[in-house]
């Protein structure tokens, strides 16, 4: 078979996305792990209903490693999708598209989102 000379697209694996994209992508899926966040807080309520004996089984599940990880994880998805939509808003608005702009506010939207979630927890641990 003949060999195709022709140039290829850029493809996932030799093209590195920029910041900017990646960050996008990362909106939308913080924006389903949040749906998926929204059966956690279901089960609470729905154990908390129910009696004593139920809330005890889910909060013994939360407040064990894996919960504690998964609660921290969900503070950090809701921060960072909290951070990230403020930018899409004022992007809505018509600024802050210069590279330099949009390269700052990428800084400031993970920056922000880790200082809001350890925030919270050092709230709520010492409460």
């Amino acid at each position: 078979m003949p060999q195709n000379n022709r140039p290829t697209s850029p493809h996932l694996q030799i093209y590195r996305l920029p910041l900017t994209a990646v960050m996008s992508i990362s909106h939308r899926l913080t924006g389903i792990l949040l749906s998926a966040g929204l059966l956690l807080t279901v089960l609470l309520l729905v154990a908390l209903a129910e009696g004593p004996a139920q809330w005890a089984l889910v909060s013994g599940l939360l407040t064990n490693w894996f919960g504690q990880f998964v609660l921290f994880g969900f503070t950090l998805v809701l921060n960072y999708h909290l951070c990230n939509g403020v930018r899409h808003l004022v992007w809505d608005m018509g600024h802050g598209f210069s590279l330099e702009v949009a390269r700052r506010s990428n800084l400031v939207v993970l920056s922000a989102s880790v200082v809001l979630t350890l925030l919270v927890w050092i709230i709520a641990l010492s409460v």
